[in-house]
């Protein structure tokens, strides 16, 4: 499939074995249509702005083979008064829910686009439909970008606007395994070579400052999900932390400064001289021993031993809408390319590329090669304060 923008509008070039023939319209099919609403989203996050997609589900009753066609007509001409000609119109899933695209609404008030769309399509569709056909179709609206709110339990992101990336696991299933083969094998014997190092670090900190030896706080995992995260304690108790928090917020801006790193004359984008850091903080921090305790979170399947890092919740507040595809396209983890491509010598942006570079291209072969880096960074303190 070839996309072309004329004049704003996206107008689309589709092979034939991309759409269905109906009247009056061309109907993507399933694996067309959820490319099409990955693109959306990308141009989305450009344009700033957003797109609606209706889903009419007609339930799981009708026949397979030549169906297609007949389904579509006994709604598609309600949906005609209803949408304009650069609205996308596919199988969201084949032969069962039908999908439209309502693309770059206003961005001034999305909710009352979504009121408005609601209102419109309700009408024209009880008006050319039985009433018995009309109650068979169950219409849901999904606005893209979607509200994140950390205050809620459920996972943030909606997941039926993201049918490509279920489709792209769904098809990495024998490397998923193995990626968790490696995490569960690899993290456990790493808990059991470490056990010594754990047990003399966890002495060290609790001598040396008052206050637990770990230090847990949620963290947003894949999808939006949050999770308990753990590191051992390198910080005092009771510190402030808005100055780390206003730190964050001018690092995704783009406008926070650098500092002087760890005396090698290169710079990092990160606090440094932080007082909140105990002595003991430091050589954790600056050795990474301090993340150590996170490979009971790759147990637990929290995270991966190789990912993007796992967020901060007032961190991803800040996120642009393209900053969350770090969270939504690989699961955290403890090491990645970030941590082996200068880590905190590297801007936010730039970062986030990498995560996006890691979670396009990812397999068991590039996990193997970024551990066998890690130990080298992780000796030579790149980036890391």
């Amino acid at each position: 499939m070839n996309v072309r923008r004329s004049g704003g509008i996206a107008s689309l070039d589709v092979l034939s074995s991309d759409v269905v023939r109906v009247p009056d319209r061309d109907v993507l099919t399933e694996g067309a249509f959820h490319r099409m609403i990955s693109l959306e989203r990308k141009r989305t996050e450009r344009s700033r702005k957003p797109f609606l997609l209706m889903l009419l589900d007609m339930g799981d009753t009708l026949p397979t083979g030549n169906a297609n066609g007949k389904a579509l007509e006994k709604i598609l001409p309600a949906l005609a008064v209803t949408t304009r000609e650069t609205d996308v119109t596919g199988w969201y899933r084949t032969n069962s829910v039908v999908g439209v695209m309502f693309t770059e609404l206003g961005a001034e008030d999305p909710n009352s686009n979504l009121t408005t769309m609601m209102t419109r399509v309700s009408e024209a569709l009880r008006s050319n439909l039985s009433s018995k056909q009309f109650n068979q179709i169950s219409i849901s609206f999904h606005l893209f970008p979607e509200e994140w709110n950390r205050d809620v339990p459920q996972r943030p992101s909606n997941p039926t606007l993201y049918p490509d990336l279920a489709r792209r696991d769904g098809g990495r299933k024998f490397f998923c395994a193995i990626k968790r083969i490696m995490d569960v094998v690899g993290s456990a014997l790493a808990l059991l070579v470490v056990s010594p190092a754990l047990l003399a670090i966890a002495l060290a900190i609790k001598l040396t400052s008052k206050g637990p030896i770990f230090f847990r706080q949620k963290r947003v995992g894949q999808y939006g999900d949050q999770f308990v995260f753990l590191k051992f304690r390198s910080m005092y108790v009771n510190n402030d932390s808005s100055a780390h928090q206003e730190y964050v917020k001018q690092l995704i801006a783009g406008n926070a400064k650098s500092h002087p790193g760890n005396g090698d004359g290169e710079a990092v984008y990160k606090l440094t001289g932080d007082p909140r850091i105990t002595r003991v903080g430091a050589f954790l921090r600056r050795t990474s021993l301090d993340e150590l305790p996170q490979f009971v979170n790759v147990l637990r399947g929290e995270m991966s031993l190789v990912g993007p890092r796992p967020a901060i919740a007032y961190e991803v507040e800040n996120y642009d809408v393209w900053h969350r595809r770090r969270l939504l396209e690989a699961k955290p983890g403890i090491t990645g390319l970030w941590q082996v491509n200068g880590r905190s010598r590297v801007k936010f942006d730039d970062m986030v590329r990498l995560d996006l570079r890691y979670a396009r291209t990812w397999s068991p072969w590039m996990d193997l090669k970024i551990l066998l880096r890690t130990p080298v960074a992780v000796v030579f303190g790149d980036g890391a304060h």
